[in-house]
């Protein structure tokens, strides 16, 4: 399922072990090699116990809309645990902000939210807000991965065919759920809710 990455960012984590909010995300932790989430990091709850401050994606049993469900808080790692994500920790990436030009150097906007897949938690869409003088027409463009040359500190590359790409009204994120779990049920995530404030 596609998520703007916006509703990933502050989403509570869920324990099935023990049917509460253990935690909420306060950051994505992104690949730029692979221009993909691998981490979250996370502000645990008392809840969750002296366990880490990150969850590595393949922790993740499944995104909803209630939030993001796991095991147990036994499944946080952190800081120091886990090299890859160290490494990436200490890039101090993120796409958001980030200019888009094209091949040719034409600059289409800058990086607004993106979108990922839940699945294997790439970046599949960038949505990028336009300068000021193309706002006019269009505010918003939806940038397809395919169509993404380079990324770097500074600026995500497109080719130049693509350089228009889709209005941000045309596309459309759904939510789709994977598979049944207890936090869907109305009455238990209405016990989630008190428990959570």
């Amino acid at each position: 399922m596609l998520v703007n990455a916006s509703f990933l960012e502050n989403a509570r984590v869920l324990s099935l072990h023990t049917g509460t909010q253990i935690a909420q995300v306060t950051h994505c932790l992104i690949d730029p090699d692979a221009l993909a989430i691998i981490a979250f990091r996370l502000e645990a709850t008392a809840a969750a116990g002296e366990g880490g401050n990150i969850l590595p994606v393949r922790s993740v049993r499944e995104y909803s809309k209630m939030g993001i469900i796991v095991d147990s808080a036994d499944d946080f790692a952190s800081d120091g645990e886990v090299i890859k994500i160290d490494q990436i920790i200490a890039l101090n990436f993120d796409l958001i902000d980030l200019n888009v030009r094209t091949k040719k150097g034409s600059k289409i906007g800058k990086i607004l939210d993106y979108t990922v897949n839940t699945t294997d938690w790439e970046v599949r869409q960038l949505i990028v807000r336009r300068p000021f003088w193309k706002a006019l027409l269009d505010p918003e463009l939806v940038i397809a991965r395919d169509s993404i040359i380079e990324v770097d500190d500074y600026n995500v590359t497109i080719e130049d065919e693509h350089a228009k790409g889709e209005s941000a009204s045309e596309a459309k994120t759904e939510i789709i759920p994977e598979f049944v779990n207890p936090f869907r049920d109305p009455d238990f995530a209405g016990n989630i809710e008190s428990d959570a404030s």
